[in-house]
C-alpha cells in the first residue's frame, strides 16, 4: 500500500473518531439536560409538597372565633375522624392528618361530641380528641377500682347507669357482643379471650380508671368502648417489652391480675412477680388463693383446704401454669410488675393479718412464717 493511500485511510479513521467523540459529547450534553430537568423537577415537587404539607399543618383560619359542634362516632378510625373534621372545616387536608397522626405515632381518640374551631392547629385537636373533652357537660362518672371481677363491674354500670346488674352482665359476656368489640379491638381483644376455658371473656379488661360521660343514657357498648379505648391506650405503651418476653395481651393481664388478687397496700408487686415466675421457672403449681375463689365463683375470707379440691381449669393448686385468663382487672403497677419481677429466689409469700408480705425461699420457711403469724380458729 503507498505511503498516500495510508494517509488517506489514517484521515478517514480521525474523521470517524472525531465525528463520534462529537456525538459522545452531544449525547452527554443531552443526557446532563435531562437529569437537570428531572432533578429540577424533583426539587420543584418536593417543594411544593413540603409547601403543600406545611400549608395543610396550619390551623384552617387561624382568626376564626367560630365553634363547630362536631361528632366523632364510637368506632371511628383515624381516616374516618379525619374525614369528618375536613367536612366540617376544621382541618385542610384528612390525608396529611392522618399521615401527621401515624407519623407522629398518636393513638386512644375518643369518640363524642366536641366544640372545635378553625383556627386549631392539629396538635390542639388531637390533644382535644384525646383528652376526650367533649362540648357537653360532665353527666356522671363510672369509676372502676383495681382488682375489680366483671360481675363487679356489672354492678358498677348497673348502679350508676340505672340498669339491671343481671342484664348488664349477661350483655357483657353475650358471644355476639363480644364478637363486635373483637372487630373493633384486634389488638387487645385476640381470639384467646373465647377459649373454652375462660369464663369470661372480658373479665380483666376493662380498665381501672374513672370514667366521665356526656350522655344520660349511654348504651352499654358505649360504656364498655370507652373503657376498652383505656385498656388499649395503657397496654400501648408497654408493647416493646411483652414483644421482648414473648407476652400476649391476654397472658399479660392474666399474670397481672394475679399479682392484683395476691397484692396489699404494703406489698411489693414486683417481688410477688418474682415468686409465681420462679415457680412456673421450677416446674410447681402457682398455688394462689384468689385463683380457687374465682374458680368456686364467691367471695371467703380464708381458703379452706376443701376449696383446694374445686375442679376447674382456674384452680392453680391442680394446674400448673397460668391460669386460663385473668381472674379481675389490673392496675398499671401489677402490669409493670408482670413485666418486671424482682430477680429473686423466693418461691413463697405469705400476707400477714397487718398487711405485710413475708417472702421465704423453702416450704420449711414459709410454713415457719405461717405457723408464726396466721392464726388457727
Amino acid at each position: 500500500m503507498s505511503t498516500e493511500k495510508k494517509e488517506t485511510k489514517n484521515e478517514i479513521i480521525r474523521q470517524k473518531l472525531l465525528e463520534l467523540q462529537s456525538e459522545a459529547r452531544t449525547v452527554r450534553k443531552i443526557v446532563l439536560i435531562i437529569a437537570i430537568v428531572l432533578f429540577l423537577a424533583v426539587c420543584i415537587a418536593a417543594l411544593g409538597g413540603y409547601i403543600y404539607i406545611k400549608s395543610a399543618l396550619k390551623p384552617v383560619d387561624p382568626d376564626s372565633k367560630t365553634e363547630k359542634n362536631i361528632e366523632i362516632p364510637i368506632g371511628s378510625s383515624v381516616s374516618g375522624i379525619a374525614q369528618v373534621l375536613e367536612d366540617d372545616g376544621i382541618i385542610k387536608d384528612a390525608r396529611v392528618f392522618k399521615y401527621y397522626v401515624k407519623f407522629k405515632n398518636e393513638s386512644g381518640f375518643m369518640a363524642g361530641d366536641y366544640k372545635l374551631k378553625p383556627s386549631m392547629s392539629i396538635p390542639e385537636i388531637i390533644e382535644r380528641l384525646k383528652t376526650g373533652k367533649a362540648m357537653q357537660e360532665v353527666i356522671f362518672k363510672i369509676t372502676i377500682p383495681e382488682g375489680k371481677q366483671l360481675k363487679q363491674i356489672a354492678g358498677i354500670i348497673a348502679e350508676k347507669t340505672n340498669k339491671n346488674e343481671e342484664e348488664v352482665f349477661n350483655k357483657l359476656n353475650d358471644k355476639s357482643f363480644v364478637k363486635t368489640l373483637m372487630a373493633k379491638y384486634p389488638d387487645i381483644l385476640t381470639d384467646e379471650i373465647m377459649n373454652k376455658n375462660v369464663k369470661y371473656p372480658l373479665e380483666g379488661y376493662l380498665f381501672p380508671a374513672t370514667y366521665p360521660f356526656y350522655k344520660e343514657h349511654p348504651t352499654i357498648e358505649e360504656i364498655v368502648s370507652v373503657m376498652l379505648d383505656k385498656t388499649k391506650s395503657v397496654l400501648k405503651e408497654y408493647t416493646g417489652q411483652m414483644e421482648k418476653k414473648q407476652y400476649s395481651v391476654h397472658q399479660l393481664l392474666t399474670m397481672a391480675s394475679l399479682i392484683e388478687e395476691e397484692a396489699t397496700e404494703k406489698a411489693d408487686r414486683d417481688r410477688i412477680a418474682s415468686v409465681f415466675y420462679n415457680r412456673i421457672k421450677t416446674g410447681m403449681p402457682l398455688q394462689t388463693d384468689p385463683t380457687v375463689l374465682y374458680a368456686k365463683g364467691k367471695h371467703q375470707e380464708r381458703v379452706l383446704y376443701e376449696d383446694l379440691e374445686v375442679d376447674s381449669p382456674y384452680n392453680t393448686y391442680k394446674h400448673k401454669g397460668l391460669p386460663p385468663g385473668p381472674i379481675a382487672n389490673a392496675g398499671t403497677m401489677s402490669i409493670e410488675a408482670a413485666l418486671n419481677p424482682e430477680k429473686t429466689d423466693f418461691l413463697y409469700f405469705l400476707a400477714t393479718a397487718d398487711g405485710d408480705v413475708i417472702f421465704t425461699k423453702t416450704l420449711d420457711e414459709h410454713n415457719k412464717a405461717k405457723a408464726e403469724h396466721i392464726t388457727n380458729n
